[in-house]
């Protein structure tokens, strides 16, 4: 299929799931760039939800650069141990916290480039807190959804996610980048589910590649 051909199935699909889920907002709870910050850090191998669960009580403690920087490894393992790999995380959050302080001032910088060079934050975070915070984008984040999502309607054939963002910045209209990745994560949580795709309630199964091979095959 043409770059036009896939193009003009993002227009439709996006406005499938604007009527379906209307002005989407991040999943992750936060109150300052920074905090959205260490809750995308936390978010690696680990649900939205339990991030939340976490952030609740955590940011209640601690919630500055400033702090983190001055706690103890161990202090920051045990608020994000039910995470997953929650050393790794503490180290990144801990490195991330004093960098920003000496590079900064503790602000969270705006610049992609500066962004993906603190510990812990490569492109998917990057994306997300340029996103989210400044409606700025220099990409499409790509999550465990979004990468799922996209190889089942057709629109990429990869599993690479920095492959499958520079596909899907090809055919999707920059001014959705944002959006585009808020809609299939909340489509893949919704209707698209990794396990048991509902494909004959989903509103995009006639621009699915997947979704109209399964529900031929069920007729």
């Amino acid at each position: 299929m043409r770059y036009n051909d896939k193009k003009g199935k993002v227009k439709k699909i996006l406005v499938e799931l604007e009527k379906k889920f209307g002005e989407p907002k991040c999943a992750l709870n936060f109150k300052t760039p920074f905090e959205l910050l260490v809750a995308v850090i936390l978010s690696a191998q680990c649900t939205d939800k339990r991030v939340n669960i976490v952030t609740e009580e955590m940011f209640k403690h601690v919630n500055t650069p400033e702090q983190f920087a001055n706690m103890k490894l161990e202090e920051i393992e045990n608020y994000i141990k039910s995470t997953g790999f929650f050393r790794n995380k503490a180290k990144n959050i801990k490195k991330c916290s004093e960098q920003l302080l000496e590079k900064y001032n503790g602000e969270v910088p705006q610049d992609m480039d500066k962004l993906t060079e603190l510990a812990g934050v490569g492109r998917k975070t990057a994306n997300v807190v340029r996103g989210d915070i400044w409606g700025l984008a220099d990409g499409i984040t790509v999550d465990t959804h979004v990468k799922r999502l996209s190889n089942l309607i057709g629109l990429v054939d990869s599993e690479d996610p920095i492959k499958i963002e520079l596909e899907l910045m090809k055919i999707v209209p920059k001014k959705s980048w944002i959006n585009f990745s808020h809609y299939l994560i909340l489509h893949g949580r919704a209707t698209c589910i990794a396990r048991r795709p509902r494909c004959s309630e989903c509103e995009i199964s006639k621009y699915c590649n997947y979704g109209i091979k399964k529900l031929s095959n069920e007729n």
